[in-house]
C-alpha cells in the first residue's frame, strides 16, 4: 500500500481506507463503532489526516475529558 495521507488520495481511496480499517461497522450493538467512522470523517473530508484525528482522540482519553455518551442498542441480558 502507498501513501494514505491527504495529498496522496482521493476520496473515494479515503472512504475504502477508513472503512478496511474500522471493519463492519455494524457488528456491534452499542453504537461505538458507527461513532469511529464519524471519528475519521475529517480525513474522508480531507480536512485532518489520521494520525491528528487518532492522536486527538488519545489526548482526550487520556486527560479524562468527557466524550460523548455511550448508547445502548436495548440488548437486555
Amino acid at each position: 500500500m502507498g501513501s494514505i495521507l491527504i495529498k496522496d488520495t482521493s476520496r473515494e481511496e479515503r472512504e475504502r481506507i477508513v472503512a478496511e480499517s474500522i471493519g463492519n461497522i455494524n457488528g456491534s450493538c452499542d453504537g461505538c463503532m458507527a461513532g469511529l467512522a464519524d471519528m475519521y470523517q475529517d480525513y474522508i473530508d480531507g480536512k485532518k489526516e489520521i494520525r491528528d484525528i487518532n492522536m486527538e482522540f488519545r489526548a482526550r482519553y487520556e486527560s479524562g475529558i468527557e466524550g460523548p455518551e455511550k448508547q445502548s442498542c436495548g440488548y437486555m441480558m
